[in-house]
């Protein structure tokens, strides 16, 4: 590249010294600018864009929602769970639309009751989470139906609280048990109907519930009216008790659904096909929260909503205590101010479904986008509503904003059910469901709790609300143009499912362990770029390649200590990409680690005694486990009562060895077996791995020698900058003078 004129330049006061140091600082920074070309370059590569064609759902012909009920196997599913979100609005009416009641009974402030009130929303988030784990790794249908009796009976101990603080925990309890409802309602609808009718299934479920839910202020303000005597304030425990009854009769009958197979209806879309996954692993929630967050339009959505969740649980609460303050309304007039604003989000529902399963078909990325425009819209109508002179103007304002903000959560809900992979739906809705109310509907209960006394209601709606909803509903909207990689990723891991199911049905060939379109990132540093490989029962496989190519980090992939943001992972034909560190060294993959590997305090013995502790209820079998690497090992057989620190640097890396043969690896992942030891103690190291091979064991290592590597190695892989350059029989390797040359100098040759 020619040098611009301005490099041309020199000045009367320049010296050598500072021209060599410009020189310096200018092929540093070229350096600099070009890795970081090359890195954005290699990021766009690894962007996945199917056509929409093949995107779950889009360019697909509609179908009605009779059809779609009769593919899902009938309406029972969906009747059984839109009767309980419904009958959870009662519920949840009582405390929001009765809180000034309670607030009397109890006798404590208006922050202390709208805090209750709140929180009780975010006792949700204590259920979510492992609601969501169980949804992924169960069958969801006994999980709904003891989860309903129990969220009975949490109701009914609301109504018999005596005071403030058995209030506090009837609610929390309510709240855990209510916490079925987000992540294992909504994995089993989508796994239950096809997804042509998604949008509309979410409006007609929403808007039942909302139907419930500007009925029901009036129905528990009634009650409480109906209930309270002359002077008193204690009807509003009437409500819990018989609202709890309906909510009893349907969780009995949720105990009858059918359990469908999950992500079928995305297989059917995409492959033309559903299959089941014989014996899948359980998910473990770090690895699936993991990869969520490394699904952009999931972190959208997480972090749009977490600030929409300020205001979005208290400022009910909130405006009930202004109505009673500003206007001195009774509960049943209260109920009827947010009824009428329900009632016509009722309606809206009736369009937004039919709205949502026709953008979906035409274009993904304007679903997400309508949520947040939805959002902006309703936040303008807040600070007029709280301006307005008088009730019926107060109605008035309210009615849009409500009509708004439901279309939004409407459409929010089976947009998620495609973004999120079908084995990761119920961590998936929990990870929201999390930074929602624990982050939002604590936050903003806490503030309300320290400032609505000195605010007022009003005011400290208006704080909570109107800034953050518009923040949630820009980042929303923005966030739209990722919807359509996120989708591409899953069509890629569906179709990858499907051709591993066809190999195995027609050759019935199934790799010790596969990768597959495997990229992982530091923060937001990319470090393996669709990288792909297999390994036969028995075979060795060498991982090369310069420092920083990614060879370590493949390894902690492999073992669980390093979730991907694409691709997926295979032991013996079993997916593993989501299960735990902990269950794939139970299926057999262990790994010795580059550097010191063994308790430098701690004897010979003590060592291996430590590294067979999983199996210490059989002392006898720890022995002989002991004795048999001690066969491998012949000079630590005569060291074992001899501290770790106090051998050289080649016993200890056999020692760091014999500790994982302790477990029998079905895979045995070595990285860096050589690094810094002597060429007579790295042989010894060599017969025991030789001796290892003659045994059949399966083995990845990641050598700096290409010498040693090759000398055991069956295949090799090399990896530059996170790529595979080479993959194939180790001595073509040393064909490729280029590639040979980088290991041993560290950088390309040629």
């Amino acid at each position: 590249m020619a040098d611009s004129p301005r490099d041309d330049r020199t000045t009367p006061t320049a010296d050598a010294s500072g021209a060599s140091g410009a020189s310096g600082a200018s092929t540093l920074a070229a350096t600099v600018l070009e890795e970081e070309a090359r890195r954005e370059a290699h990021q766009a590569a690894s962007e996945v864009i199917f056509a929409d064609e093949l995107l779950p759902g889009v360019k697909s012909e509609g179908i009605s929602i009779r059809k779609g009920l009769q593919m899902g196997g009938g309406a029972t599913t969906f009747v059984i769970l839109l009767l309980l979100a419904s009958l959870d609005e009662l519920q949840t009416a009582a405390i929001t639309v009765l809180a000034p009641d309670m607030r009397d009974t109890f006798g404590v402030s208006d922050g202390a009751i709208t805090f209750i009130a709140a929180s009780s929303s975010a006792f949700v988030v204590f259920g979510a989470i492992p609601m969501g784990w169980a949804a992924d790794r169960m069958r969801r249908v006994p999980i709904i139906g003891w989860s309903s009796v129990f969220f009975t009976a949490m109701v009914f101990l609301s109504g018999l609280a005596t005071n403030a603080f058995a209030f506090f925990w009837a609610r929390f309890g309510v709240g855990i048990a209510k916490a079925n409802t987000i992540p294992v309602h909504s994995s089993i609808m989508a796994d239950s109907y096809p997804i042509g009718i998604r949008g509309r299934l979410g409006a007609i479920m929403n808007g039942s519930a909302r139907l419930v839910a500007v009925l029901s202020p009036v129905i528990v303000g009634g009650i409480a009216v109906a209930a309270n005597g002359p002077g008193e304030v204690d009807g509003w425990r009437w409500a819990y008790y018989i609202l709890g009854i309906p909510v009893a009769v349907i969780a009995i009958a949720a105990f009858f659904m059918k359990e469908p197979p999950r992500g079928q209806w995305e297989k059917v879309d995409v492959l033309g096909e559903s299959f089941v996954e014989e014996d899948p692993l359980p998910v473990s929630l770090d690895a699936a929260f993991s990869r969520l967050m490394q699904i952009r339009t999931v972190k959208t959505v997480v972090v749009g909503f977490s600030a929409l969740g300020f205001g979005l649980f208290t400022v009910p609460v909130l405006e009930s205590l202004y109505l009673e303050e500003r206007w001195n309304l009774d509960p049943l007039d209260r109920g009827v101010t947010v009824t009428i604003g329900g009632i016509f989000a009722v309606f809206g529902l009736l369009y937004v479904g039919p709205k949502f399963d026709r953008l979906w078909r035409e274009d993904p990325t304007r679903s997400l986008k309508m949520v947040g425009i939805c959002i902006g819209l309703g936040t303008l109508f807040k600070p007029i509503q709280y301006a307005v002179p008088n009730v019926p103007l107060f109605i008035a304002f309210g009615v849009p904003q409500t009509v708004l903000f439901i279309a939004a959560f409407a459409m929010v809900g089976p947009l998620m059910q495609s973004i999120v992979p079908y084995r990761l739906r119920g961590s998936g809705t929990a990870l929201i469901t999390l930074y929602i109310f624990f982050i939002g509907a604590a936050g903003g209960g806490l503030i309300s709790l320290l400032f609505t006394d000195a605010w007022g209601p009003r005011v400290t709606a208006l704080v909570l609300s109107v800034p953050t909803s518009m923040l949630g509903g820009w980042i929303l909207y923005r966030g739209s143009r990722l919807v359509r990689h996120d989708l591409s990723l899953n069509v890629q891991e569906l179709l990858d499912e499907q051709d591993e199911q066809r190999r195995l049905k027609e050759t019935g060939e199934v790799p010790a362990l596969q990768v597959n379109n495997l990229d992982f990132h530091y923060g937001p540093v990319q470090v393996l770029f669709d990288v792909g490989f297999e390994l036969k029962q028995g075979e060795t496989l060498a991982l090369l390649g310069t420092n920083g190519a990614g060879k370590s980090t493949l390894l902690r992939v492999v073992s669980g200590l390093g979730t991907p943001r694409r691709g997926v992972v295979r032991l013996g034909g079993r997916t593993i990409t989501y299960t735990s560190p902990q269950l794939r060294a139970a299926l057999g993959i262990h790994q010795l680690p580059g550097g010191k590997g063994v308790f430098p305090d701690m004897t010979v013995h003590q060592n291996l005694t430590m590294g067979a502790y999983v199996h210490r209820r059989d002392k006898a079998d720890v022995a002989a486990r002991i004795d048999r690497v001690l066969d491998l090992f012949p000079d630590l057989a005569g060291r074992q009562g001899q501290r770790a620190s106090s051998m050289s640097g080649g016993q200890q890396q056999m020692l760091a060895l014999a500790r994982v043969l302790l477990h029998d690896p079905e895979i045995l992942l070595i990285d860096e077996l050589s690094l810094g030891l002597a060429p007579t103690v790295v042989q010894d190291l060599l017969q025991v791995i030789e001796r290892l091979q003659e045994q059949g064991q399966t083995i990845i290592i990641v050598e700096q020698s290409l010498n040693v590597a090759l000398s055991v190695a069956d295949r090799a892989i090399f990896l530059e900058k996170g790529q595979v350059r080479f993959e194939g029989p180790a001595q073509e390797l040393l064909e490729r003078d280029d590639l040979a040359r980088a290991v041993f100098l560290g950088k390309e040759g040629g």
